[in-house]
């Protein structure tokens, strides 16, 4: 397993030792003379393993691992700590500190690279444990039917829009849509029939917003998109641009049936708490079924 080794070391001597033996390894080093050159190639390069001498000008070993460890993009990164002292209470300090190994001067070549390939395995190990919680975080925020964002995930990002943009004087936009009759597609289609429509819709609803905008599966057969920073007459131009997405293209089914769908949005604007703005998103829609369906209302 090779690898990207930051090299960090005063000595120029130790460092091209230590550069050899790593290149004939098969890793890529890159090299640093103290502490602070160290923090800036570790933000430059994003190494895999750090090998830092314990006695170095401007920042030692100690203060470079606190800097590293304390940034939340370099905090993974291990590092082996390479040092002549043999007081076992140095030892326990740098480990306190966040230091994944040690390494004691002068090294043989085998302890080297036994040291620096466990290092690089446990950051392989973290990126993947990383990358997975990143994955399942993902699946958690998102409704598997329609492949858009779930409930959860719209209800936790209106409530951060809301505060940006009170911060900010700016206001946010909330359009609660419902397919009209969706009961009636389950019920004379089948429901998976009533699946891929509501896959459709979520497509074409998708594609009629701004990629900085956010759409969610609100639940059933309703959907609910979030917008930032729109003026409120543009809110209710995207509305009828959604309803107009929907209801002029037939909707084809797996068995060539074309089936009509409409749908009718409600939509608000403003800073109030996320309850109060679905709340009034939702009394336009009401307003908007009353008035015949296939209807944009403003709150």
């Amino acid at each position: 397993m090779n690898g990207t080794i930051l090299v960090a070391d005063d000595s120029m001597v130790v460092r091209a030792v230590l550069r050899r033996q790593l290149e004939a390894d098969g890793h890529t080093v890159v090299e640093a003379v103290d502490g602070e050159e160290a923090i800036t190639a570790c933000r430059e390069y994003r190494p895999d393993v750090v090998l830092l001498d314990v006695e170095m000008p401007v920042l030692d070993g100690h203060a470079t691992l606190e800097r590293i460890k304390g940034d939340p993009d370099l905090k993974d990164i291990p590092v082996v700590f390479l040092t002549g002292r043999v007081d076992i209470a140095d030892v326990v300090t740098g480990l306190r500190l966040g230091a994944h190994d040690y390494l004691r001067k002068p090294f043989e070549a085998n302890e080297l690279v036994a040291r620096v390939s466990a290092a690089l395995r446990t950051k392989e190990l973290q990126d993947e444990l990383r990358a997975r919680n990143a994955e399942l975080d993902r699946v958690s925020r998102i409704d598997m039917l329609t492949n858009i964002y779930n409930r959860r995930h719209l209800d936790e990002h209106l409530r951060q829009v809301i505060s940006s943009a009170r911060r900010h004087d700016r206001t946010v936009g909330v359009l609660l849509v419902d397919i009209d009759h969706f009961k009636d597609v389950n019920d004379q289609h089948g429901h998976l029939a009533g699946d891929a429509v509501l896959k459709e819709v979520a497509s074409r609803l998708q594609g009629a917003m701004r990629t900085e905008d956010a759409l969610g599966r609100w639940g059933g057969e309703e959907f609910i998109a979030v917008l930032t920073d729109t003026p409120g007459e543009s809110i209710g131009v995207l509305a009828e641009r959604m309803r107009q997405v929907i209801a002029t293209t037939p909707f084809v089914l797996d068995d060539g049936t074309r089936i009509r769908v409409t749908v009718s949005i409600g939509h608000t604007a403003g800073i109030e708490d996320a309850e109060v703005l679905v709340h009034r998103a939702d009394d336009a829609l009401y307003v908007a079924k009353e008035a015949g369906r296939n209807q944009v209302a403003a709150a």
